[in-house]
Parts: C-alpha cells; sequence; structure tokens
C-alpha cells in the first residue's frame, strides 16, 4: 500500500511538472510594445522566411516558435543599441563590450532552450540555418563538390567547424557581419585542407570546369 502511494504521488508530481511545462510553453507574447511598427513588420516577415523550412504540427506551434525568433531580433537590436549607446559615454565605453558579450552569452543559450519547447533537434537547426542565410550547407555541399576526394573525417571536421560557426553568427548584429564570421571559419577551413596536402587552387579551377561543362552556376 505505502509503495503505491508512493508511486501516485510521484505520478501526480510528474503529471503537474508536465501540465505547468505545456502551459509556460503555450504562452509566448510577441515583444512587440514601445517598437516602430513597421520595424516589427520587417522583422516577422525575415522571421517567417527563417523558419519556413520547419514543419509545424499546428498553427499555435508556428505562432510560438515566430515569436520566439522574433523577440531574440529584438533582444539582439537592444543589446546592440544599448552597446553602442554605452560607447558613446566616457566613463562606460571601456565596458560597454564586456556587458554587450555578456547579454549576448545568456540570450545565446536561451534561444535554444526556448525553441527545444516546440521543436525537435532538427527543427531547431533549420530554424538556426534560416537565421544564418543557410550558409553551413552552401558551404559544405561546395566545399564537397569542388573536392571529392575529401576523406570521411575531412567532411566530419568540415561541419563542425561550420556549424560552430553558425553558433556564433546567430549572435551577429547584421547578415553582414554574419558572413564575417563564416569567412572567418572559411579561412580556417582552408587552411586545415591546405595542411592536409590539398591543392586548393588547383582543386577550384577544376571544379570550375567541371561547373562550366554542366552548366552550372558558382
Amino acid at each position: 500500500m505505502a509503495s503505491n502511494k508512493i508511486l501516485s504521488a510521484v505520478l501526480t508530481g510528474l503529471l503537474m511538472i508536465g501540465a505547468l511545462a505545456n502551459a509556460s510553453a503555450q504562452d509566448v507574447t510577441l515583444n512587440s510594445d514601445g517598437r516602430d511598427t513597421a520595424y516589427v513588420r520587417v522583422i516577422l516577415g525575415r522571421v517567417a522566411k527563417n523558419i519556413s523550412a520547419v514543419e509545424f504540427k499546428d498553427s499555435a506551434t508556428y505562432l510560438a516558435v515566430r515569436n520566439i525568433v522574433a523577440n531574440r531580433y529584438f533582444e539582439l537590436n537592444d543589446i546592440y543599441a544599448e552597446r553602442d549607446s554605452l560607447k558613446k559615454n566616457p566613463e562606460t565605453k571601456a565596458t560597454a563590450n564586456a556587458v554587450c558579450d555578456s547579454k549576448l552569452y545568456r540570450s545565446h543559450f536561451a534561444l535554444t532552450a526556448k525553441l527545444s519547447l516546440y521543436l525537435t533537434d532538427e527543427q531547431i537547426a533549420q530554424v538556426k540555418d534560416g537565421i544564418t542565410m543557410g550558409v553551413v550547407k552552401v558551404t559544405y555541399d561546395a566545399t564537397i563538390d569542388m573536392i571529392p576526394t575529401l576523406k570521411e573525417e575531412e567532411k566530419v571536421q568540415i561541419m563542425a567547424w561550420l556549424v560552430e560557426a553558425r553558433e556564433l553568427a546567430l549572435d551577429a548584429e547584421s547578415s553582414k557581419k554574419k558572413h564575417e564570421v563564416f569567412g572567418k571559419y572559411k579561412g580556417r577551413i582552408n587552411n586545415y585542407l591546405a595542411k592536409r596536402g590539398y591543392d586548393l587552387k588547383a582543386e577550384r579551377e577544376a571544379w570550375y570546369k567541371r561547373m562550366d561543362a554542366q552548366g552550372k552556376k558558382y
């Protein structure tokens, strides 16, 4: 009897936790108060493209994820606006970047945590790819196509670096800054492949010839 009561209490507790989690998951408000309506429309349009690759189970999940991603854009805008403001003040200029980085750090991990209430790991990756213009796949596919003799461990390393770049690019303040992050990692990948013995200039020229012969753009 005692064991049954304990089991019943545990199950009740788990159900309560699940109910609370579900309730919180359903309540995602768009933090648009006080923001320019035209700016909000632009962000919502951008987010719609960001998450277009995801297959949502229902409209409520779509709206929750849309609001999470839109709120992240608003938050990044606020963080960088504060940084710029601090830099204008001689008394806070020296600490502006440190304050910014600290807030970015917390915001970065909060994004994944919030999305995980609604999406699978694969879907979260799709959202992140959308936010970062799909650079991971484009760069990976182009590299694999350019150097068909890449070893499996080299492919794994290239993808690992591109995913790492994507995580950093998520915090960048503009699409230009996002591309700059990927640019640094592309340089790292090129250095890695050169050290592995690949003649990147020759590989690229041969790739261009193959693309031209197939009538493809590069």
